[in-house]
């Protein structure tokens, strides 16, 4: 099974009840958006880090990935991407990968 992509929801003035998927063992992707955020909710019994790598370098150095901690149980966590360009991997999204999966979910948010 391949990473999946995960589809956006929009915000608006009126709200958003976001609909949340199950986190994929080898992990997720995100087409690449201005406005675009993360959010991830754990209802583990045990943390869950949440990696997305960044593969490009700077002056031959490489980009730290990006690591969010997202608590146990109710951890819940909204991770926003900026304009992304740091996370764009070869095929033009960003990846997210995490430590654990069971009882993790994620959703796609973007906001105006």
């Amino acid at each position: 099974m391949p990473r999946t992509l995960v589809t956006p929801q929009q915000a608006t003035s009126a709200g958003l009840t976001p609909t949340f998927e199950n986190a994929n063992v080898l992990g997720n992707q995100v087409a690449l958006a201005y406005g675009r955020c993360i959010r991830v909710k754990n209802a583990s019994g045990s943390a869950v880090t949440v990696t997305i790598p960044t593969p490009g370098t700077v002056d031959g150095l490489a980009i730290t990935d990006r690591t969010v901690n997202v608590p146990a149980t109710t951890g819940d966590v909204t991770i926003a991407l900026g304009k992304g360009d740091a996370y764009r991997q070869s095929d033009g999204t960003a990846w997210i990968d995490y430590s654990a999966v069971t009882s993790v979910t994620v959703a796609v948010i973007d906001v105006p």
